[in-house]
């Protein structure tokens, strides 16, 4: 009885740094987002013979902030093509040939990067053709260059903890456009997007 009293005093010591460590709180891991546009179009033999509306995606890594921001050598640095995510090609997809930002994009999937300047952002698209950058990342080739899209910049009074990006359709009954927003810390950049 005399040993076993310090046998559960020793035991209750070397269990509370265990039991601590077990209910300490971990980084969130990045995680994957999507931004989807359902289209419904006027007259449209396509869309009738698939039975299904037109759609605009963008699948992305989710990257969040953790106390850094952006702008930095370590997390988007200005001046450098950056793949607009984290872990894995960001991807936009869409069914119908659009005007982004004045730039004409036939419906096809690409691969979204941003190079990023102090007073406005570029939007990089380059056509996906092989699949592979659903899983890996993809390097940047200025010769795969689909489009090359000026974003306007604002800033936010709040800053987002994670990269948000949102295809924001018009309110107005039948139109066939709308907003792109890409978010994070406290920087927001816009372009439209309008069928053609």
């Amino acid at each position: 009885m005399k040993l076993l009293l310090p046998a559960l005093a020793l035991s209750a010591i070397l269990a509370a740094p265990l039991s601590a460590q077990a209910g300490a709180r971990r980084a969130a891991p990045s995680t994957r987002a999507i931004a989807e546009v359902s289209l419904t179009l006027v007259d449209t033999a396509a869309q009738r013979a698939a039975g299904k509306p037109a759609l605009m995606r963008i699948d992305y890594g989710q990257p969040h902030l953790r106390g850094r921001t952006i702008n930095t050598d370590s997390l988007v640095p200005i001046g450098t093509v950056w793949r607009l995510g984290a872990n894995a090609a960001t991807l936009f997809t869409t069914d119908v040939d659009l005007t982004i930002g004045g730039k004409d994009v036939p419906k096809g999937r690409y691969v979204a990067q941003v190079l990023p300047a102090r007073t406005g952002w570029t939007l990089i698209l380059q056509a996906e053709t092989t699949g592979a950058a659903s899983v890996n990342v993809v390097p940047y080739d200025a010769k795969k260059d689909a489009a090359r899209i000026e974003l306007r910049q604002s800033t936010l009074a709040t800053p987002l903890e994670s990269l948000s990006i949102w295809l924001v359709p018009s309110t107005t009954p039948g139109a066939q456009r709308g907003e792109l927003r890409i978010g994070w810390d406290t920087v927001m950049l816009t372009t439209e997007w309008v069928v053609r």
